[in-house]
């Protein structure tokens, strides 16, 4: 009897959620390319299935993908690179494409194949699963700190402290902005639903990993939903992420504020960012003429200072004739002094930095903005790289319909086949970097990257959905982008709810990074609007 009460509670789970689904959401959604890649063909040996069902006409697939690969391929026959270093890049570009056909055809199968409460019971395991490995993310890094708030903590170099949310990955182990998206998503999915606690969980996740883009993309979002479309119950529950927002702006992480200041000022008043630093203890290849003017003078003034002292001098300890201690007796322990070098940020470049330094010491005479030592621009990379790819495109008139071709622009794909360590690994026998890259978003990045911390910024980082389709897909990948892939989900308005501030979301999202050959952000997305748009089909029937 135990054996039969056992068996029928595991049937009844089996029928809460997609067990499928939800591993493939585990594994899929990985930054590894060795995780995803057996997570699809996993999936495919659990619901095997290749009707993907691409048409004309009411396509169940987004057009954009098998037209992104018809784009590629057509611009690599008829662009005359054939060399073996780029056949591999193009074959790469293909794979990807390949891998979010068989992604998004997954995540509709499921759709289709399932009732939508089922669904969302495996969408709330998927985001306790991740409120969990985030959490374990943070404590990790208190126990190693031994301090409650990393995000004030100034110890260890500050490798934490303001940095503290790039830690925070959650379950995909990527970069902090995708757990930042991902829980986005999951605050518009649930205040949808009315699931409060789901909301909260969602909500802290996305604070604690410090996404001040996203904070501020998810406050215009839930402000028109406040406006626009919402309960009562909805309204407080937006006023308490609001007030979750500010608390931990004020209380949590404060520095952030003076960050947003700073980026603020950066971006739209042209002021450059603070950079406090210890020149002396600087390398040299990220030095400015006048900063290694300055470092050698420093250098040669402590070492007078260290010379005028005797060899033979013994110095003697000074001790405390007095100690610090209350009114009532009880001794004071001096804190640390945070003014000391362990408090402050590291002023040495850091290892992950050191090949793009040397890179750009090897190439300056090719490498127009980060090769020249007296550039000084105040105008935000994200804005620059806009303007190189309009410039392309004005200066090579016969790549405006297609664009330069896959990894030769503006993408992952590209950075990653440099073989300077972007986005993994690849084999250095076959690194391509075209000419066109190389002096335009490599030379940009390079030029903003290989500096201080400070310059980290998305402000700084040419990565973007747009700019990698319109520089390697032309105006004809653009109008892909908009018409079979936005205009695939914007066509079915009038079925969707919350799927219109989640188009939105992703909308702006598609500005900061190559999404698509991330595979993480956008299965997800692709997930969420099939849903909306399958729960509106069914209850269409009982409205009439």
């Amino acid at each position: 009897m135990l054996i039969d009460t056992g068996h029928n509670y595991i049937q009844k789970l089996r029928k809460l959620l997609d067990w499928k689904l939800l591993a493939f959401l585990l594994l899929f959604l990985n930054v590894k390319l060795a995780v995803k890649i057996p997570a699809i063909a996993l999936i495919y040996i659990l619901q095997f299935d290749f009707k993907f069902g691409f048409s004309l006409k009411n396509s169940r697939l987004p057009l954009f993908y098998p037209l992104m690969i018809v784009i590629g391929t057509i611009n690599f026959i008829i662009g005359g690179r054939h060399d073996l270093s780029y056949v591999i890049v193009w074959l790469t570009g293909i794979s990807f494409w390949l891998l979010c056909i068989l992604a998004v055809h997954q995540v509709k199968l499921s759709v289709e194949k399932n009732d939508a409460e089922v669904i969302s019971n495996t969408i709330i395991v998927f985001f306790v699963i991740n409120a969990l490995c985030s959490a374990f993310n943070l404590l990790s890094i208190i126990h190693e700190i031994h301090a409650i708030n990393p995000y004030t903590y100034q110890g260890n170099y500050q490798k934490y402290f303001i940095g503290t949310g790039d830690y925070i990955k959650g379950i995909t182990f990527d970069t902090s902005n995708t757990n930042a998206i991902l829980n986005t998503i999951g605050v518009i999915y649930f205040l949808d639903k009315k699931k409060p606690f789901m909301v909260l969980i969602c909500m802290a996740v996305m604070l604690l990993t410090c996404s001040n883009f996203m904070n501020i993309i998810l406050l215009l979002i839930l402000s028109g939903i406040f406006i626009f479309k919402s309960t009562r119950d909805q309204k407080s529950l937006i006023a308490a992420c609001v007030v979750m927002l500010v608390v931990f702006m004020l209380k949590v992480s404060p520095q952030n504020n003076q960050y947003v200041i700073n980026i603020t000022k950066y971006v739209f008043l042209q002021e450059k960012p603070e950079q406090r630093s210890l020149i002396t203890q600087t390398a040299e290849p990220v030095l400015s003429p006048d900063e290694q003017k300055q470092k050698i003078a420093q250098s040669y003034l402590d070492s007078v200072s260290r010379a005028s002292i005797p060899k033979n001098r013994i110095i003697k300890p000074v001790f405390a004739t007095t100690i610090p201690a209350t009114k009532n007796g009880r001794i004071i322990i001096p804190g640390a002094d945070i003014n000391s070098a362990p408090y402050q940020s590291l002023t040495t470049t850091p290892v992950e930095q050191r090949p793009l330094a040397a890179f750009i010491n090897t190439h300056k005479q090719v490498l127009p903005i980060s090769g020249n030592d007296n550039y000084n621009s105040l105008t935000p990379g994200k804005v620059l790289g806009i303007v190189q790819t309009i410039g392309f495109m004005h200066h090579h008139a016969s790549k405006i319909w297609m664009g330069a071709g896959m990894g030769n622009f503006s993408s992952k794909l590209a950075f990653r086949a440099s073989g300077l360590g972007f986005s993994g690994g690849y084999p250095a026998r076959y690194i391509y970097i075209y000419h066109d890259f190389l002096v335009n978003h490599l030379d940009l990045y390079l030029n903003f990257f290989s500096r201080r911390a400070g310059y980290h910024s998305l402000t700084n980082s040419p990565f973007s959905v747009y700019d990698q389709v319109a520089s390697e897909y032309g105006l004809l990948g653009l109008l892909a982008l908009i018409l079979f892939y936005f205009g695939f989900f914007a066509s079915r308005y009038q079925q969707l709810t919350y799927g219109i501030p989640l188009l939105l979301l992703m909308a702006a999202v598609f500005f900061v990074d190559y999404w698509f050959e991330q595979l993480s952000v956008i299965p997800f997305f692709e997930l969420m609007l099939f849903l909306n748009i399958s729960e509106t089909n069914k209850l269409k029937p009982a409205i009439s």
